[in-house]
């Protein structure tokens, strides 16, 4: 059994992620149902963003004190509670708690997941082993939309049969999680994660935080309105179409963080941020004139630049923190990234309310594409302070 420890924990992360990307195609139908505006949809979105948080600070060292098991079992079971949730949901409140089980059960297994796969690899391909992670964290927020969109459009209870095969995939995951056993030692004391940057990391962390904060804003926008987007905008209803598009965001950025892996890392981040500023501009156009291949080619371009810039950027911030920081800088670094993946796209909602969906998209793209080319420069800028120092 030792020898599958690192496939059926990679199986249980990334069914119990593709449980919190599942709503993506159906929020449209709960509007419709719910008579709520996009402000709405994003706001129920967000919510997720705020249970990831909680987790994050609360429980994030929780796994070291108690286990990875432990831990893995009660994500598994937040993630159960939300699909309950979601499956008896009635109004907007409820909803709200369903995102916030939902973004627990991402919390807590995001950290604890990708250190229980590294520790249960074999030592020859240890080194593979991040990547796994990364394939099933981010697959796994992939599968989720593309799952719901071909079941909400093509079976039977769209709103309901979605997150009864979830409750399946998880109470399996359930099963993973115990048959891989423990992975770890258990080690130091309960205690909430703290946050803090060293002085020596904060230049590189500031830019390449940015740089997350861009990339994930632009993930936020795809979940929780890209579907919006294809009906509205675009004039398509296929929701098995929207939910293939979020998950090629997903896609993109998954396959492009494990082939640039080795890559030196200020110059993918600069890369990722220029893909992102093209994305964007390629956003901005195809809402402009409702074109679903441009959308499609936006999405794909701006999830590889999300995926360069994430992933290099935090292994260029680890490269400049002390070991004994790097788990606290590490936790500020996805601090930024989940509080941009909530709180812009709220901006989106309010200002499609006042402005129209179109515009407010089309402003949206031109704030990330600014955003992405700041951080393009500064990483540029830094390259050469850096050269210009050694040279002397």
């Amino acid at each position: 059994m030792t020898r599958y420890r690192p496939a059926l924990l990679a199986y249980a992360f990334a069914a119990i992620m593709l449980g919190t990307t599942l709503p993506t195609p159906m929020y449209a139908l709960y509007a419709e149902r719910m008579h709520f505006t996009v402000l709405t949809t994003t706001v129920i979105f967000a919510t997720y963003a705020v249970g990831v948080l909680f987790a994050l600070l609360v429980f994030g060292r929780w796994s070291d004190a108690v286990g990875r098991r432990p831990m893995l079992l009660a994500g598994a079971a937040c993630a159960i509670a939300s699909a309950v949730v979601f499956l008896v949901a009635r109004s907007v409140p409820d909803l709200l708690i369903g995102r916030l089980l939902s973004g627990l059960s991402a919390g807590i297994f995001t950290g604890t997941a990708t250190a229980a796969i590294i520790e249960s690899a074999p030592e020859r391909w240890r080194d593979r082993a991040p990547a796994l992670a990364t394939v099933a964290n981010i697959g796994g927020l992939g599968l989720g939309p593309l799952l719901a969109g071909l079941l909400v459009q093509y079976a039977p209870r769209p709103l309901h049969l979605a997150f009864a095969v979830h409750i399946v995939l998880v109470l399996l995951a359930l099963l993973a999680i115990w048959l891989a056993g423990e992975t770890g030692e258990s080690q130091g004391r309960i205690g909430f994660q703290r946050l803090s940057v060293p002085p020596q990391t904060r230049s590189v962390f500031v830019v390449a935080a940015t740089a997350a904060f861009a990339g994930f804003a632009v993930m936020g926008l795809f979940t929780a309105v890209a579907p919006s987007f294809i009906a509205r905008v675009i004039g398509i209803g296929n929701h098995a179409v929207a939910g293939a598009i979020v998950a090629a965001v997903f896609g993109a950025s998954a396959v492009t963080q494990v082939v640039v892996r080795r890559a030196e890392p200020a110059r993918a981040v600069a890369v990722g941020c220029a893909l992102l500023v093209v994305g964007m501009v390629i956003l901005a156009v195809s809402l402009h004139v409702s074109s679903l291949p441009g959308l499609i080619v936006a999405t794909v371009v701006a999830g590889a630049g999300q995926g360069m810039s994430f992933g290099r950027g935090l292994a260029a911030v680890a490269e400049r923190t002390p070991p004994d920081r790097r788990a606290e800088v590490s936790s500020t670094y996805f601090v930024v990234a989940y509080v941009a993946i909530s709180l812009p796209v709220i901006g989106e909602g309010l200002a499609a309310q006042h402005w129209g969906l179109r515009t407010s998209g089309i402003t949206f793209a031109i704030i990330v594409a600014v955003l992405a080319a700041v951080c393009f420069g500064a990483v540029l800028l830094e390259e050469r302070r850096a050269r210009s120092n050694s040279s002397q």
